[in-house]
């Protein structure tokens, strides 16, 4: 295989620090994108010393809007080709519609959204679409469920499902794969750890680790997967939501808010 440079946001913790170590594991080079002052540059000396990867850090606030360009005039300059595209960075959140401000919800819509749109576009314009390259979307099963207190956060996710969709049928014609990534819950931080820990029975095991995700998900891109999905438990659910009838769901639903209210 030729060899592959990934770029990788939200690369400094959680889920896209496991992609940048399973990347590095399988040979690939790295470009990482992170917030100034994440600790990037010390995941990347670990990197170069431990499988002998080159990587290139650039740390910059995706939520502005010109950074998706100011990302590629980098690699221009730089002389670096990518062909691996992992759309990682996003915000989450677990709060009532109105407790957050308008300020959060412009910051997730730009980051979930705006900014792997802009990225993918500058991504398609660098390449050579003859030759090998891939996209990784990264969404989340919120995406395919209505789900309490993630009301934005879901309908980002979504979004993305859409989007990945609509643009691998569109490039079907090329030698580009693009892959949705539809995880469930992921450890990815002290404070999700202990709300996970908490959970019982079928929930519990919906909740996976963030480098069994990112081997997941590498394994699902390179092969070409429409949509990966790691877990057993959490495909059961995206199957079930399928033949469930719509008032049934809705049932569940209700019960859950419910619950969720008395909390």
């Amino acid at each position: 295989m030729e060899q592959l440079t990934a770029l990788i946001t939200g690369a400094s913790e959680g889920l896209g620090k496991s992609f940048a170590i399973e990347s590095a594991k399988r040979g690939l080079n790295l470009v990482l994108v992170s917030l100034p002052n994440s600790g990037l540059e010390y995941l990347a000396n670990y990197l170069r010393v431990n499988f002998n990867t080159q990587v290139f850090c650039i740390e910059i606030d995706l939520t502005e809007s010109t950074s998706a360009s100011e990302i590629f005039e980098r690699l221009q300059v730089q002389q670096i080709d990518v062909n691996v595209l992992i759309n990682n960075a996003g915000i989450g959140n677990w709060s009532w519609f109105e407790d957050k401000n308008n300020e959060f919800y412009k910051t997730q819509i730009d980051l979930n959204i705006t900014n792997t749109v802009l990225l993918t576009r500058l991504f398609l314009k660098h390449i050579d679409k003859k030759l090998p390259n891939y996209i990784l979307n990264v969404g989340s099963l919120g995406g395919h469920f209505i789900v309490p207190k993630k009301q934005v956060y879901g309908a980002t996710k979504s979004f993305i499902g859409y989007f990945t969709r609509c643009l691998r049928l569109e490039l079907s014609g090329t030698n580009v794969r693009v892959s949705l990534l539809s995880p469930g819950g992921i450890n990815t931080k002290p404070e999700l750890l202990v709300m996970n820990n908490n959970l019982e029975g079928f929930a519990k095991a919906t909740i996976l680790e963030a480098d069994f995700v990112a081997k997941a998900a590498m394994d699902g891109m390179l092969k070409g997967k429409k949509e990966i999905i790691p877990g057993f438990a959490n495909r059961l659910l995206v199957l079930l939501d399928k033949i469930l009838p719509a008032f049934l769901k809705e049932i569940i639903i209700r019960r859950k808010l419910s619950a969720i209210l008395k909390a």
